[in-house]
């Protein structure tokens, strides 16, 4: 391939074996053991989506193999794909294509690898192959992530489904369309960093009026939390409990005039624009 990354010669190396393990019949296989690819796994068996023996982890780094195999005991590891498995991509976004194009004769495929669009991986696992792409994010290492999938030209309600049910077992999931993907990456994947900046600022700010550091911090962070089982739990709009917590000229409208001086949303926006561009162009 044309511009091929430098680290995909070392997978090339590792996965163009795929199948040499064909004998065991998984209900899924992870191609890529790393922290996605893990959190995935760990929330699948928590999920009882499937048995530890029911799933494969194949991942060309012998530390990596190492560390599903002591973190996830029953699960069966190794150096190769396996071929004609239902399979979960979860390697890094420049070795996506490299790795698809290795697999053999997957049964459907579940890419988590941003920015990397259903027609490259449709074209490197060959026609006729289920495709799924989704945007998931960090805090699916703690079951309470967010992400969205988008089904191929070919993929079909069962198989949305089963994505749905993959990325369930570690949070919400929703199906959106490719093209809203880009959006969702600027939301939903990268939010958790907006929101872990708005603890710093929030500890910062804590200790600026006199609190000590780490108690600061413990307490912007169990707010955050906090307010975040609120948005999901109670069933409120963010409005609507934002407002129940706002006394007219009170303290909390004092510190929400602030941030609406400071342009607070008009910044949140940007941001999310900001990613949501970058998302397009790397997919382009």
């Amino acid at each position: 391939m044309d511009g091929e990354h430098p680290d995909a010669v070392g997978v090339k190396r590792h996965f163009l074996a795929a199948g040499t393990l064909s004998s065991m019949v998984a209900k899924l296989q992870i191609v890529g053991g790393g922290k996605m690819g893990q959190a995935l796994l760990a929330g699948l068996v928590a999920a009882e989506w499937a048995e530890p023996g029911e799933l494969y982890v194949a991942d060309p780094v012998p530390e990596t193999r190492a560390a599903v195999e002591a973190a996830h005991p029953g699960v069966a590891v190794g150096e190769t794909a396996l071929a004609g498995t239902d399979t979960l991509l979860a390697v890094k976004p420049h070795l996506a294509v490299t790795v698809a194009r290795q697999l053999e004769s997957p049964t459907r495929l579940l890419s988590v690898a941003a920015g990397v669009t259903i027609a490259a991986l449709e074209e490197a696992v060959g026609g006729g192959v289920p495709v799924i792409r989704s945007m998931p994010n960090t805090p699916a290492l703690l079951r309470a992530g967010a992400a969205a999938l988008a089904p191929g030209s070919v993929a079909v309600a069962e198989d949305v489904e089963w994505g749905l049910g993959i990325l369930g077992a570690v949070g919400a999931a929703v199906e959106v369309t490719e093209a809203q993907l880009d959006a969702v990456t600027g939301l939903s994947g990268s939010g958790p960093a907006y929101l872990f900046l708005v603890a710093e600022a929030m500890t910062d700010a804590g200790v600026q009026v006199g609190l000590p550091r780490d108690l600061a911090a413990t307490l912007a962070h169990a707010t955050i939390h906090g307010a975040g089982k609120m948005l999901t739990e109670t069933g409120q709009s963010a409005t609507d409990l934002r407002a129940a917590v706002t006394t007219p000229a009170g303290t909390t409208a004092a510190g929400l005039a602030a941030l609406e001086q400071g342009a607070v949303r008009a910044d949140i926006a940007a941001a999310v624009r900001a990613a949501t561009e970058r998302s397009r162009a790397l997919g382009s």
